[in-house]
């Protein structure tokens, strides 16, 4: 693609990258076939194409964004599926970062717009907040339908019906390896899912440190700035990404850093681009090292339990067996009747933003559960952070047309590596929604997970095709 910015406007950093990306796309289409919001709206703007023609416009004249710009902007889930299909190798989530930048710095939103996401950034990345938000949020809910703004009612729908205790993992402290300490790790906690789903943080520790690792949950360490990132704010998110990097640098001048594990996938590939966020700044040297070390905890498993033999020689030193109904209970995984049908939901961030594919699926057949995956599993769910929020007619159908893919495949269990995928999927699935590393650790000697309930799920129905919206 062409393009005519000024030297001047090249001078800044962020426009010359944006120069790059603009001028590596060849105007194919290709992004357009994977892209959930064009299937789902049927607009070329709500397309990848699309919308970086609107963003080029906006950024080559200097103008301030303007209201048809900003809205075809605030539909893109960024699920990055277009970055996965592009053969130009187009950095769209780059791009699509720097105009959320620009707009949130140039346009004047709506009164009821910028209330609303000033309070989403003041409360989702702080779990104490969020946890009392859930509360109202729970008891708002039967007044939902009088709610002026379909947005709010989203938001009281979207709470769940039992937010859990604060879980004392999730405090700063060091938890020691069992046995022959393999790795020093920094766990990544998270910020909603803190307040959401303790269970996933708890079920991390344990599997880690069965397995060799010394798990720090460091002092000073918080939200990892996506929220904020994907409204713009670059300035909050920054700050959000130097104090995680001063966190975990301390732990590593306490006594070494192999890695930084991360079992939300949304907060792994923006600690990914750490680097990049603060290439200018600087701490810069220091956010590209913590960029090096990020693993998605699927990554870091693989590492420790590499092949079949790596996960006979850990289930054999487990005492611990899984109960489950219909398998052989002097063995850990799943036999007898046949295994758990497992079906996999691949979080765009795990799959298309860390273009990690394979892992979770692996460590699940390897535990012995039956793996499945939907039909068009490089879609979206429609969660995307706080898109389910602000975009909630999307979401919704997009949440629909994923609920029935995955039905389809007549699952027990549905798996996922994200909170925002898994609150999303949950609220209306028929059977119960974990998360990958919990059923792995269940599998290696963990207790089965609360959210099973006492006896083994029943198999899903397959439920009614979903409509495109209007």
């Amino acid at each position: 693609m062409q393009t005519t910015f000024t030297p001047e406007q090249l001078a800044d950093p962020a426009t010359a990258r944006s120069n790059e990306i603009l001028r590596a796309c060849v105007h194919c289409g290709f992004c357009t076939a994977t892209c959930p919001t064009y299937q789902v709206l049927g607009d070329e703007l709500d397309s990848p194409r699309g919308r970086i023609y609107l963003i080029k416009d906006m950024l080559e004249s200097g103008r301030p964004a303007d209201e048809k710009t900003v809205k075809h902007i605030d539909r893109c889930l960024s699920c990055l599926a277009c970055m996965t299909t592009c053969p130009s190798g187009v950095h769209y989530m780059h791009l699509v970062d720097h105009a959320r930048a620009h707009i949130e710095e140039t346009y004047k939103r709506p009164w009821r717009d910028r209330a609303l996401r000033r309070l989403l950034a003041a409360v989702l990345p702080y779990p104490g907040r969020f946890r009392l938000a859930l509360l109202g949020a729970k008891l708002g809910r039967p007044f939902a339908r009088w709610m002026p703004d379909v947005r709010l009612r989203a938001m009281l729908d979207m709470a769940p019906k039992r937010i859990p205790s604060p879980s004392r993992n999730d405090d700063p402290q060091t938890f020691q390896a069992k046995g022959e300490t393999k790795m020093r790790v920094a766990l990544l906690t998270g910020c909603a899912q803190k307040a959401l789903d303790t269970d996933i943080n708890d079920a991390t520790i344990r599997l880690l440190t069965r397995l060799g690792c010394e798990v720090v949950v460091a002092k000073g360490m918080g939200c990892c700035g996506a929220l904020v990132h994907h409204m713009g704010r670059e300035h909050d998110s920054h700050a959000a990404a130097k104090r995680n990097i001063a966190a975990w640098m301390g732990v590593k001048d306490a006594g070494g850093l192999d890695a930084v594990v991360i079992n939300t996938s949304g907060c792994g590939t923006t600690v990914k681009d750490y680097g990049h966020m603060l290439r200018n700044d600087p701490v810069a040297e220091q956010a590209a090292e913590i960029s090096a070390k990020a693993m998605d905890v699927s990554e870091i498993l693989m590492k420790l339990l590499p092949d079949e033999a790596a996960f006979d020689a850990a289930f054999s030193v487990n005492e611990a067996r899984m109960d489950i109904a219909g398998t052989d209970a002097t063995d850990p995984r799943p036999a007898g009747n046949g295994p758990i049908r497992v079906a996999y939901h691949a979080a765009c961030s795990l799959q298309h933003g860390q273009q990690i594919k394979t892992h979770p699926k692996t460590l699940l057949k390897r535990a012995g559960f039956e793996v499945v995956e939907p039909r068009d599993s490089h879609l979206c769910c429609g969660s995307a952070g706080t898109y389910n929020l602000m975009q909630p007619e999307i979401s919704k159908e997009l949440k629909t047309r994923k609920l029935k893919t995955l039905h389809d495949k007549d699952p027990q269990v549905i798996a996922a590596g994200n909170i925002g995928c898994m609150m999303q999927l949950a609220g209306g699935a028929e059977v119960p929604v974990v998360h990958t590393v919990e059923l792995i650790d269940w599998a290696l000697g963990g207790p089965r997970p609360a959210k099973l309930g006492d006896g083994l799920p029943a198999r899903a129905k397959s439920g009614e095709s979903a409509a495109a919206l209007p």
